[in-house]
């Protein structure tokens, strides 16, 4: 990699994440913009690509932001020559928003002996997406999306099932929401103590998320968790990333109200990604990976009618 592209790399981390950090010195949490009072109910969701696949990760974030930002409420985004071949056009004036694409080269070299090995390396590439509200001209159901048609009974129904379907051993008692990773269980305090149905789905969504550490499961190492403060806050991190995105993709409201920890985890969040400009990308990446594990847990459809 050139010194140019590793430059504008670095440049990507920085740009996103001095966004993330002006928001969290503000006691905002940037990933919880798009969810208020007036606009949460059965509209929760994830951006979507202009062919209707949801973006995951680190781009999840950023979309989120700037929609709220930006006033947006379609949910769907494309680039500017997508938009020219589905016939449509970009408005003139309007600015895009930024997404982000990262993969992996393999490069050859020689090692200390000489003899060439393949070495791969990690990419990021920024690219130019526009919501479909800045584009004239694109057929009528980019801009008129039909609502899910799920009650709030119904998808609370749903998420039990979906935790359900996890395996998770989930014990309820006490004060306190954590997993233990000495017993392997999650503790729940008694569901009658949450605001609501969506405040308790909203809390285990984040303790399933640690769940998923486990060494059978994603494996992601939590033996300093209880000792390191920075590790602890990144494995915070990861869980409240990924908690919102299984929210979104259950139609769940994440929670509005802050926990207790609200302000130590935003001031210890705020000094990980002081530190490392990566962070914030890596927790958003492991928050992908626990919530689509998660959802490799849950049956077919086929399974589900042989269930029933």
């Amino acid at each position: 990699m050139s010194r140019k592209q590793e430059s504008q790399r670095v440049d990507i981390y920085t740009r996103i994440t001095d966004r993330i950090v002006a928001d969290l010195a503000q006691g905002v949490k940037p990933w919880m913009k798009p969810w208020n009072a007036a606009n949460i109910d059965g509209r929760i969701t994830r951006p979507l690509r202009h062919n209707g696949q949801p973006y995951s990760g680190m781009n999840v974030l950023l979309l989120w932001s700037e929609g709220m930002a930006r006033g947006f409420s379609a949910p769907i985004w494309m680039t500017f020559k997508q938009a020219i071949g589905a016939g449509a056009a970009v408005r003139k004036g309007e600015t895009g928003s930024t997404v982000v694409f990262a993969s992996r080269f393999t490069k050859s070299e020689a090692d200390g002996d000489g003899i060439e090995v393949d070495r791969e390396i990690p990419f990021l590439k920024a690219y130019t997406v526009f919501n479909v509200e800045q584009i004239d001209g694109l057929p009528d159901h980019y801009y008129h999306r039909p609502t899910p048609n799920l009650d709030r009974v119904e998808r609370i129904a749903h998420a039990d099932r979906f935790f359900n379907n996890t395996g998770a051993v989930i014990r309820h008692g006490g004060a306190r929401a954590y997993y233990s990773s000495g017993t392997d269980h999650i503790q729940m305090p008694p569901f009658e103590t949450f605001r609501d149905a969506a405040s308790y789905v909203a809390t285990l969504s984040h303790e399933s998320c640690h769940w998923t550490a486990h060494a059978d499961r994603v494996g992601r190492d939590l033996s300093r968790y209880a000792k390191d403060k920075s590790e602890r806050a990144r494995e915070e991190l990861i869980a409240e990333l990924g908690s919102c995105f299984l929210c979104a993709d259950l139609g769940i409201a994440p929670e509005i109200e802050p926990r207790p920890d609200h302000a130590s985890y935003i001031a210890s969040w705020l000094e990980v990604l002081s530190d490392d400009k990566r962070a914030v990308f890596q927790a958003a990446a492991h928050a992908q990976r626990a919530v689509t594990y998660l959802h490799g847990l849950q049956p077919t459809a086929g399974e589900e009618r042989e269930a029933a």
